[in-house]
């Protein structure tokens, strides 16, 4: 499938920002299912060098040193993709899949999240068994915008019953490791077969599947992801692997606007 990509983010200040750093993680990687035709990232300054995280994930680092009222950050790319039933092959993997064992605040073990991931029969094979986790986080926690926000943590997320993606792939990543399947959460798109604008990008989860590697679930959709999927990057939550993360100087409040479409592209352009 050749998708198209727009996503303009832009952030508005009640007064000037003397200074502003941000970590941009919106620069996805080809590898088996996904091919980057054409990428481009646009800023407010010309200069944003680019390296690899601890995880892999290709990010950009702007930094504006002057006095500032906004800033506005856009993508615009074309990628193909494939269906590979959520199999995950062929990305930089620094890390062994042991560390994504390990907790976060988000995704903190609790009696709650115990008593989710013990209601997962042990029979069948580990791909069955996370399917169904995925499932019972899908049936846990309907999905509904406004109810939640960056920092709701897994728990809290279970214990209300209503969030969106980010929640449902915490509550999953929490429940998986509970399981012993080394879990991580993944920020990207998701073409839902209508080209209409998104005021949010999307997310998901993946598992390490023995014998397969790395698996995709996506829980608020009830799925592992499929050729409408577009793959950013990863962490142990989302706070390393968000789209946009960063400090400022000043500013008082602050507004977010968010401008999003993912369209299935007629032809095909070169890189």
């Amino acid at each position: 499938m050749h998708l198209r990509i727009d996503h303009t983010t832009t952030y508005h200040y009640s007064h000037p920002v003397a200074y502003s750093a941000q970590q941009i993680r919106l620069l996805p990687d080809s590898f088996e299912g996904q091919e980057v035709l054409s990428w481009r990232l646009e800023t407010d300054s010309r200069h944003f060098p680019e390296f690899r995280d601890g995880f892999g994930n290709r990010t950009a680092f702007l930094t504006l040193d002057r006095p500032h009222a906004g800033l506005t950050l856009r993508v615009i790319g074309e990628v193909e993709t494939e269906n590979f039933h959520g199999l995950v092959r062929g990305l930089p993997e620094p890390l062994p899949p042991e560390f994504f064992l390990r907790p976060t605040l988000r995704t903190r073990p609790s009696l709650a999240l115990q008593r989710l991931a013990q209601q997962i029969p042990q029979q069948g094979g580990s791909v069955e068994r996370l399917h169904r986790l995925m499932n019972q986080v899908r049936l846990q926690v309907l999905y509904e915008t406004g109810e939640t926000h960056v920092a709701t943590t897994a728990d809290e997320a279970l214990a209300h019953g209503r969030g969106v993606c980010q929640d449902h792939a915490h509550v999953f990543i929490a429940c998986a490791r509970l399981l012993g399947f080394p879990a991580r959460y993944v920020s990207g798109y998701l073409w839902t077969r209508c080209d209409v604008h998104h005021d949010a990008s999307h997310a998901w989860a993946e598992a390490w599947v023995p014998d397969l590697g790395w698996v995709g679930f996506d829980p608020a959709n009830g799925v592992s992801p499929t050729e409408a999927y577009v793959r950013l990057a990863c962490g142990l939550d989302y706070a390393e692997a968000a789209p946009v993360r960063g400090v400022r100087r000043g500013g008082g409040s602050e507004a977010l606007e968010v401008h999003l479409q993912v369209q299935q592209a007629q032809h095909q352009v070169a890189a």
